[in-house]
């Protein structure tokens, strides 16, 4: 992970206070030419004119914007809307506050995306994810999940900026009737193409060495599953993804014909979740006579909760999953 960038702001303050129009960026969820674009169009610069070739944002500064992003979620004109955001942000607050470097701690406070999304204590990146989601802006969250990707690879950005993300859309949708689900259709499809640019070519197949990843019958939630073949592709492991609901054949099939080391099955419900399927494709042998072998079954998942396995690892994480897989892999 680098820091040299500007805009790298976690784990430390940035030179001269203030934050940078990069972290602003991230913060509301746009990009930083849209920021930019507000200082020179509306006067929604910084206040505080510090040194240097880089300006910084106070306090003050980030509320007005964060007050322009409210109001153009509305359907406000951005003229109008920056009308507003610099009459009702108090001005005489900004020379008391311009020497603030942050306007929230740099590593996690408990937030809201602005529209009710609880994240509780969560990475700020959040906060600016989940605003592009509802603004249903692509490029702005594609550069910010590709940016959290960049600062804290590709585990710790999924575990701690895009999961909980994702379960803050997904309590959202559950409360609010029908609202809301094409805001998590359109995050969990942004997040899967960000998943898939990032992910290296596959590792050549190595006999006995490649890990299978299928969702279980039913089960259609796949992101969870193309992090972890992401993941595994980075550490040129072979692995062979098969998404969505593959069928208790099919999925036999494919381990009989690939020879896998270790399958894993994801089951997002207690419902789809199957142990006797899990025990029978532990069962399956595979090679030459006299030299068969058994793949090991990890249960993957919420759904496999309260559902022991015998023999059959249930890590229950992205990093420990990626762990227990590489100490099969590689043993």
């Amino acid at each position: 992970m680098s820091l040299n960038r500007e805009d790298a702001g976690h784990g430390r303050e940035p030179l001269g206070g203030g934050l940078t129009t990069g972290e602003v960026a991230r913060r509301l969820g746009v990009a930083p030419t849209t920021v930019r674009s507000w200082d020179r169009r509306y006067g929604l610069g910084p206040t505080a004119h510090t040194g240097g070739r880089h300006r910084r944002w106070t306090a003050v500064d980030v509320a007005r914007l964060e007050r322009m992003c409210a109001l153009t979620a509305t359907g406000l004109a951005p003229a109008e809307a920056a009308r507003l955001a610099l009459d009702e942000v108090d001005p005489e607050a900004s020379a008391s506050q311009a020497g603030s470097a942050r306007s929230a701690p740099p590593v996690a406070a408990p937030s809201r995306a602005g529209t009710g999304l609880r994240l509780g204590d969560a990475r700020q990146e959040c906060k600016g994810v989940a605003r592009a989601a509802l603004r249903l802006d692509a490029s702005a969250l594609d550069e910010l999940l590709e940016a959290a990707i960049d600062d804290h690879g590709l585990i710790a950005a999924w575990s701690e900026v895009i999961m909980p993300t994702l379960q803050a859309v997904g309590r959202k949708w559950e409360s609010s009737g029908e609202r809301y689900v094409e805001v998590e259709h359109f995050l969990s499809w942004h997040v899967s193409g960000v998943l898939r640019r990032r992910t290296p070519l596959m590792a050549a197949d190595r006999p006995g060495a490649t890990t299978v990843l299928a969702c279980v019958p039913a089960e259609n939630h796949t992101l969870p599953l193309e992090a972890l073949a992401a993941a595994l592709a980075e550490r040129k492991l072979p692995v062979r993804m098969f998404g969505a609901a593959l069928p208790v054949e099919s999925l036999v099939a494919a381990v009989r014909r690939t020879g896998p080391v270790a399958v894993g099955l994801w089951a997002e419900s207690r419902t789809t979740a199957s142990r006797p399927l899990a025990r029978h494709v532990a069962a399956i042998e595979w090679g030459v006579r006299g030299a068969r072998r058994k793949p090991v079954v990890m249960t993957l998942g919420p759904g496999w909760a309260g559902q022991t396995v015998p023999g059959s690892p249930r890590p229950p994480g992205l990093a420990q999953a990626v762990a227990a897989l590489e100490s099969v892999v590689l043993r």
